[in-house]
Parts: structure tokens; C-alpha cells; sequence
């Protein structure tokens, strides 16, 4: 009788398992444990591939975090009016929100206890500054309300955008991931444009 072979794991697949334990168990109530358990490895074998659990969350939010980024440098992004900028980057948020829902769920659940999470927070806000820029902008041209305090805009956008971790699921019943964009735009453009 043989014994059944385990899976083999690679950093990506073990970073699959370990975002999807820090969601349900919290970064800090997880241990090497936790995770070796979930995967069905022992804690030596993750250590093959890591140095420990805060190097799967940094990776885990650093993907989230270049997604978010990456947005920043595609050319609708860069060029064209300031409200046409922002709509784009609205749009392809909620787009990587939704594609990569367990690793930005994570990056909004960190709370600045460890170095790395210090670090996803400080670039979570230099993401929100740049996102803050564009409507600032977009008010100057005079092509969304300027009597609603750009801190305050940017909070309730991404209040909104950030909500839907909670609450969507790919299971087809909360709408396609284009009909989210699609009416998380609407939202914000017809609230801002008021």
C-alpha cells in the first residue's frame, strides 16, 4: 500500500493558501502551523520556499499593491483630462479589486503591526494621494463639483470601492465583475459631476 503523494507546492501556490488563511484567520492569529495545516505540508517545507510568514504577507500585499500601481501607469491614466483620468482609474480599480479579491482583501485588513504592514499602509496612502491628486485636478477643470472637500470625495470613493471585498463573491449572484465597474463608476461620476 502506498501513501498517498502530496501536492507539490511552489511559492505561488503556497501564497495562495497563506492569503487565503490570513483572511479567515487574521494575519496575527495565524502561525507556521496554521499554515503548514492548510497546505498539508509540514512547517520545514514552507520554510524551503520562505523565511517565514511575513515574507508570504509581504508578498501577498505587494501584489495587491502593484496592481493597484500598475493602474497608475497605464496611458488612459496619464493623459487626457483630469475626470476622464479618474474615471479610468475608478473603473480598473474596482477590475483589480475584483481579479485579485483575496490579495487586496488582505492589504485592507493589514493594521500596521508588523514592518510590513507599516509598509503596505504607507503605500496604501501614497495610492490614496495619488488617487486624491486626480479629483483635486478634475475640480480645477471645473468637470466634477468643487464644493465637496477633495479629502472627503476621495475617503467616500474609496469607502466604496473598498466595500466590495466585503460582499462580492465570483459566484455570478453579485453581478459580473463589468457591472460592478460599471456601476461604481456611475456612482462616482454622477455624485461627482452632480
Amino acid at each position: 500500500m502506498t501513501t498517498p503523494r502530496r501536492d507539490t507546492y511552489t511559492p505561488d501556490s503556497l501564497l495562495q493558501v497563506a492569503v487565503q488563511v490570513f483572511n479567515e484567520r487574521g494575519y496575527d492569529g495565524t502561525s507556521m502551523e496554521h499554515l503548514a495545516k492548510a497546505a498539508g505540508i509540514s512547517k520545514s517545507s514552507i520554510y524551503h520556499h520562505v523565511s517565514g510568514k511575513e515574507e508570504l504577507l509581504r508578498r501577498a500585499v505587494s501584489r495587491a499593491l502593484e496592481g493597484l500601481f500598475g493602474i497608475l501607469d497605464e496611458p488612459p491614466a496619464r493623459e487626457g483630462r483630469a475626470a476622464d483620468r479618474l474615471e479610468y482609474v475608478v473603473r480598473r480599480m474596482v477590475e483589480v479589486l475584483i481579479a485579485e479579491l483575496p490579495y487586496v482583501t488582505l492589504l485592507l485588513r493589514v493594521r500596521g503591526n508588523t514592518g510590513t504592514e507599516r509598509w503596505a499602509l504607507e503605500r496604501r496612502r501614497e495610492f490614496d494621494h495619488r488617487v486624491a491628486e486626480l479629483l483635486k485636478n478634475a475640480a480645477a477643470e471645473g468637470d466634477v463639483r468643487g464644493d465637496v472637500e477633495v479629502r472627503l470625495a476621495t475617503r467616500l470613493v474609496f469607502g466604496m470601492i473598498n466595500s466590495i471585498v466585503e460582499w462580492y463573491r465570483p459566484d455570478g449572484r453579485t453581478g459580473a465583475r463589468r457591472e460592478v465597474a460599471d456601476a461604481v463608476v456611475q456612482l462616482v461620476l454622477t455624485g461627482l459631476r452632480g
